[in-house]
């Protein structure tokens, strides 16, 4: 599952299908400018090539606000009692959201073999179990984990106090995430028995179950304040896929340690397909099983 989870318009899109509805251009000085703010507020970088993605989901936004040039429209974004309020908003623009219900498959399943025994049996004296999603989009990711921990605990889930915890940079989907409504597009890759047993349909969407809704909350973070991560204390599992992929290294190196010092001893964490920590001296060692990408402390 994708999910921050954000995605950053992906590479199959073209520099001319995205920017030929552009009126108003983006100067390399602006870009610089742009790319600097989001860098600061989340810790997201933009390349060179990506000049075209800002350049293309932010001129109709300055448009709506009857700006003549992006040097206005940086001036409101960064100073002004709205700046929070628009960076927000900009965000939602600059962002894609492109998730699914058991998505990467096979990491999940490992999660739910080989993780997830090993740590009910540790936490059988409390019964307690924490999970972190900590780029939950909209909620496909923390929903799908709940479905596997019904599914591991059994008739034993109702003894067992389970708390999974979704965090998103972007109030937007956090909204859908806490709504548990979803497209078909959503479901498509679930099996007829999950989608019958834990979904209801009602026209063109899908409800989820509330007993599976339950199990998880949603709450607003930037991934870049630890201070703020802190308060949520630790967690038995931590998933952040497919987000390190859009910092560099100093702000990878800044959120692993951060998901060092909130993991369990035994924990573990996962992260994408496409990341590694290798190269970032972090205090973590990564499980040898083929696609896993999965870590525990040192």
């Amino acid at each position: 599952m994708i999910p921050f989870h954000i995605l950053i318009e992906s590479d199959s899109m073209t520099p001319t299908s995205l920017t030929s509805a552009s009126k108003i251009k983006m100067s390399d000085a602006q870009f610089d400018q742009l790319r600097k703010v989001i860098y600061q507020r989340a810790g997201i970088h933009f390349l060179d090539s990506k000049k075209y993605v800002l350049e293309s989901r932010l001129s109709r936004r300055v448009e709506e606000l009857e700006f003549d040039n992006f040097d206005q429209y940086i001036m409101y974004l960064t100073t002004g009692p709205y700046q929070m309020d628009e960076f927000q908003e900009m965000f939602n623009r600059i962002t894609i959201n492109e998730t699914s219900f058991f998505r990467n498959e096979p990491q999940l399943l490992y999660f739910e073999q080989e993780i997830l025994p090993k740590l009910i049996e540790a936490r059988q004296a409390k019964k307690t179990l924490r999970i972190w999603s900590s780029a939950s989009s909209t909620g496909e990711e923390a929903y799908t984990l709940a479905i596997q921990l019904t599914r591991s605990l059994g008739v034993r889930a109702l003894d067992w106090k389970i708390e999974i915890l979704g965090t998103d940079i972007s109030e937007k989907v956090l909204l859908q995430a806490q709504e548990a409504k979803y497209p078909h597009y959503s479901v498509r890759t679930l099996s007829p028995m999950i989608l019958q047993r834990y979904f209801k349909q009602d026209g063109n969407f899908y409800h989820l179950d509330p007993a599976i809704k339950s199990m998880c909350r949603f709450e607003k973070l930037n991934l870049k304040d630890r201070l703020s991560a802190k308060r949520f204390g630790t967690f038995d599992v931590i998933f952040c896929r497919n987000v390190l992929i859009y910092f560099d290294d100093d702000m990878r190196k800044s959120v692993i340690n951060m998901f060092h010092d909130q993991l369990a001893k035994d924990g573990c964490l996962f992260i994408g397909h496409s990341e590694s920590l290798r190269n970032l001296n972090v205090k973590f060692e990564q499980i040898a099983a083929p696609q896993a990408f999965a870590y525990t402390k040192l």
